[in-house]
Protein backbone atom coordinates (compact mmCIF):
# COMPACT_ATOMS: atom_id res chain seq x y z
CA UNK A 1 0.00 0.00 0.00
CA UNK A 2 1.35 3.60 -1.10
CA UNK A 3 1.83 5.65 2.27
CA UNK A 4 1.21 9.62 1.63
CA UNK A 5 3.46 11.97 3.68
CA UNK A 6 0.33 13.84 4.71
CA UNK A 7 -1.52 13.92 8.16
CA UNK A 8 -5.02 12.32 8.63
CA UNK A 9 -5.80 15.76 10.69
CA UNK A 10 -5.28 17.65 6.93
CA UNK A 11 -8.55 16.02 5.53
CA UNK A 12 -10.43 17.07 8.92
CA UNK A 13 -8.88 20.70 8.52
CA UNK A 14 -10.25 20.65 4.80
CA UNK A 15 -13.92 19.97 6.05
CA UNK A 16 -13.75 21.91 8.85
CA UNK A 17 -12.99 24.89 6.94
CA UNK A 18 -14.91 23.97 3.68
CA UNK A 19 -18.20 24.45 6.13
CA UNK A 20 -17.03 27.03 8.93
CA UNK A 21 -19.48 29.15 9.85
CA UNK A 22 -20.74 32.13 7.49
CA UNK A 23 -22.44 35.25 8.68
CA UNK A 24 -25.14 35.90 5.92
CA UNK A 25 -27.12 39.69 6.21
CA UNK A 26 -30.18 38.74 8.71
CA UNK A 27 -29.10 34.89 8.93
CA UNK A 28 -32.09 34.09 7.25
CA UNK A 29 -33.74 30.79 8.80
CA UNK A 30 -33.48 29.16 5.34
CA UNK A 31 -29.58 29.75 5.20
CA UNK A 32 -29.46 28.41 8.57
CA UNK A 33 -30.77 25.30 7.93
CA UNK A 34 -29.13 24.57 4.65
CA UNK A 35 -26.05 25.68 7.03
CA UNK A 36 -26.62 22.98 9.43
CA UNK A 37 -27.14 20.44 6.95
CA UNK A 38 -23.81 21.56 4.93
CA UNK A 39 -22.32 20.56 8.08
CA UNK A 40 -23.91 17.08 8.67
CA UNK A 41 -23.03 15.99 5.49
CA UNK A 42 -19.56 17.52 6.01
CA UNK A 43 -19.38 15.98 9.08
CA UNK A 44 -20.54 12.57 8.04
CA UNK A 45 -18.09 12.46 4.81
CA UNK A 46 -14.88 13.51 7.72
CA UNK A 47 -16.26 10.50 9.94
CA UNK A 48 -16.34 7.93 6.70
CA UNK A 49 -12.73 9.59 5.75
CA UNK A 50 -11.32 8.78 9.16
CA UNK A 51 -12.29 5.16 9.31
CA UNK A 52 -10.67 4.64 5.33
CA UNK A 53 -7.89 7.05 5.84
CA UNK A 54 -6.68 5.03 8.64
CA UNK A 55 -7.71 1.49 7.30
CA UNK A 56 -6.42 1.71 3.82
CA UNK A 57 -4.90 5.64 3.41
CA UNK A 58 -5.73 7.54 -0.06
CA UNK A 59 -7.06 4.70 -2.01
CA UNK A 60 -9.98 4.36 0.67
CA UNK A 61 -10.21 7.62 0.80
CA UNK A 62 -11.31 7.52 -2.66
CA UNK A 63 -13.68 5.13 -2.35
CA UNK A 64 -15.24 7.21 0.07
CA UNK A 65 -15.82 10.07 -2.34
CA UNK A 66 -16.75 7.83 -4.92
CA UNK A 67 -18.89 5.81 -3.17
CA UNK A 68 -20.05 6.58 -0.02
CA UNK A 69 -20.26 10.27 -0.57
CA UNK A 70 -23.36 10.14 -3.04
CA UNK A 71 -25.18 7.27 -0.87
CA UNK A 72 -25.12 10.30 2.26
CA UNK A 73 -26.13 12.91 -0.30
CA UNK A 74 -29.41 10.80 -1.19
CA UNK A 75 -30.39 9.92 2.27
CA UNK A 76 -29.69 13.63 3.21
CA UNK A 77 -32.45 14.57 0.73
CA UNK A 78 -34.90 12.20 1.69
CA UNK A 79 -34.42 13.02 5.52
CA UNK A 80 -34.32 16.68 5.23
CA UNK A 81 -36.53 17.37 2.38
CA UNK A 82 -33.68 19.26 0.80
CA UNK A 83 -31.53 18.22 -2.60
CA UNK A 84 -27.86 17.53 -1.19
CA UNK A 85 -25.44 17.49 -3.41
CA UNK A 86 -21.68 18.17 -4.41
CA UNK A 87 -20.98 20.37 -7.52
CA UNK A 88 -17.96 21.27 -9.63
CA UNK A 89 -17.01 23.00 -12.51
CA UNK A 90 -14.94 20.01 -13.15
CA UNK A 91 -16.67 17.13 -12.23
CA UNK A 92 -15.24 13.82 -11.55
CA UNK A 93 -18.46 12.14 -10.73
CA UNK A 94 -21.19 12.70 -13.57
CA UNK A 95 -23.43 12.97 -10.67
CA UNK A 96 -21.66 16.26 -9.85
CA UNK A 97 -22.54 18.32 -12.56
CA UNK A 98 -23.73 21.78 -12.09
CA UNK A 99 -26.95 23.02 -13.42
CA UNK A 100 -27.21 26.77 -14.97
CA UNK A 101 -27.49 28.31 -11.25
CA UNK A 102 -25.25 26.67 -10.23
CA UNK A 103 -22.47 26.76 -12.43
CA UNK A 104 -23.17 30.76 -12.45
CA UNK A 105 -22.99 30.82 -8.64
CA UNK A 106 -19.66 28.74 -9.06
CA UNK A 107 -18.00 31.24 -11.49
CA UNK A 108 -18.80 33.82 -9.32
CA UNK A 109 -17.32 32.36 -6.70
CA UNK A 110 -14.43 32.14 -8.85
CA UNK A 111 -13.84 35.53 -9.39
CA UNK A 112 -14.23 36.61 -5.78
CA UNK A 113 -11.42 34.75 -4.97
CA UNK A 114 -9.83 36.28 -8.24
CA UNK A 115 -10.02 39.48 -6.17
CA UNK A 116 -8.73 38.19 -2.86
CA UNK A 117 -11.55 36.87 -1.10
CA UNK A 118 -11.16 33.66 1.31
CA UNK A 119 -12.67 30.39 -0.39
CA UNK A 120 -13.72 29.36 3.27
CA UNK A 121 -16.02 31.97 3.76
CA UNK A 122 -17.73 32.03 0.30
CA UNK A 123 -22.06 30.50 -0.06
CA UNK A 124 -24.92 32.26 -1.49
CA UNK A 125 -28.44 32.24 -1.36
CA UNK A 126 -31.31 32.87 -3.33
CA UNK A 127 -35.09 32.33 -4.71
CA UNK A 128 -35.64 31.26 -7.63
CA UNK A 129 -38.06 30.11 -9.86
CA UNK A 130 -37.75 27.60 -12.39
CA UNK A 131 -40.81 26.67 -14.49
CA UNK A 132 -43.73 27.33 -11.89
CA UNK A 133 -42.06 26.58 -9.15
CA UNK A 134 -39.55 28.66 -6.52
CA UNK A 135 -37.16 27.41 -5.49
CA UNK A 136 -34.36 28.42 -2.04
CA UNK A 137 -31.11 27.66 -3.21
CA UNK A 138 -27.87 27.42 -1.13
CA UNK A 139 -24.23 27.02 -2.25
CA UNK A 140 -21.14 27.32 0.25
CA UNK A 141 -17.76 26.54 -1.67
CA UNK A 142 -15.48 23.79 -1.03
CA UNK A 143 -12.23 24.83 -0.80
CA UNK A 144 -9.11 23.23 -2.27
CA UNK A 145 -6.32 22.63 0.53
CA UNK A 146 -3.55 20.66 -0.35
CA UNK A 147 -4.54 17.75 0.90
CA UNK A 148 -7.11 17.76 -1.86
CA UNK A 149 -4.07 18.26 -4.58
CA UNK A 150 -3.07 13.92 -4.16
CA UNK A 151 -6.15 13.42 -6.57
CA UNK A 152 -7.36 16.50 -7.83
CA UNK A 153 -3.44 18.72 -8.42
CA UNK A 154 -2.00 18.86 -11.88
CA UNK A 155 -2.00 15.30 -13.00
CA UNK A 156 1.97 15.17 -13.34
CA UNK A 157 2.25 15.71 -9.47
CA UNK A 158 -0.05 12.81 -8.69
CA UNK A 159 1.25 9.15 -7.50
CA UNK A 160 1.10 6.83 -10.29
CA UNK A 161 -0.92 4.47 -8.61
CA UNK A 162 -3.55 7.36 -7.66
CA UNK A 163 -3.99 8.11 -11.28
CA UNK A 164 -4.26 4.48 -12.19
CA UNK A 165 -7.27 4.62 -9.54
CA UNK A 166 -9.04 7.59 -10.72
CA UNK A 167 -9.11 6.31 -14.46
CA UNK A 168 -10.36 3.37 -13.48
CA UNK A 169 -12.99 4.74 -11.35
CA UNK A 170 -13.86 8.06 -13.09
CA UNK A 171 -12.60 7.31 -16.66
CA UNK A 172 -14.20 10.70 -17.76
CA UNK A 173 -12.34 12.67 -15.08
CA UNK A 174 -11.97 16.39 -15.63
CA UNK A 175 -11.15 16.84 -11.58
CA UNK A 176 -7.61 17.81 -11.73
CA UNK A 177 -5.64 20.69 -12.33
CA UNK A 178 -6.46 22.66 -9.44
CA UNK A 179 -4.52 24.53 -7.28
CA UNK A 180 -4.53 25.71 -3.51
CA UNK A 181 -6.26 28.78 -3.01
CA UNK A 182 -9.07 27.64 -5.68
CA UNK A 183 -12.34 26.11 -4.70
CA UNK A 184 -13.00 22.36 -5.82
CA UNK A 185 -17.04 23.06 -6.22
CA UNK A 186 -19.30 23.33 -3.77
CA UNK A 187 -22.13 21.82 -1.49
CA UNK A 188 -25.34 22.61 -3.18
CA UNK A 189 -28.94 22.81 -1.28
CA UNK A 190 -32.27 22.85 -3.01
CA UNK A 191 -35.86 22.88 -1.23
CA UNK A 192 -39.06 24.17 -3.16
CA UNK A 193 -40.76 26.89 -1.51
CA UNK A 194 -44.62 26.57 -1.00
Amino acid sequence: MLRFSFALSTVFILIAVAVAPVQAQGDDPQVMDARKTVKKFADELRGHLQTQMKAGGIYAAIGVCADVAPSVSSRLSRETGWTVKRISLKVRNPLDIPDSWERTVLQDFDKKIAAGAAPGDLEHSETVTEGDQSYFRYLKAIPTADVCLTCHGAPDKMPAEVQTLLKEKYPHDKATGYSGGTIRGAFSIKRPLP
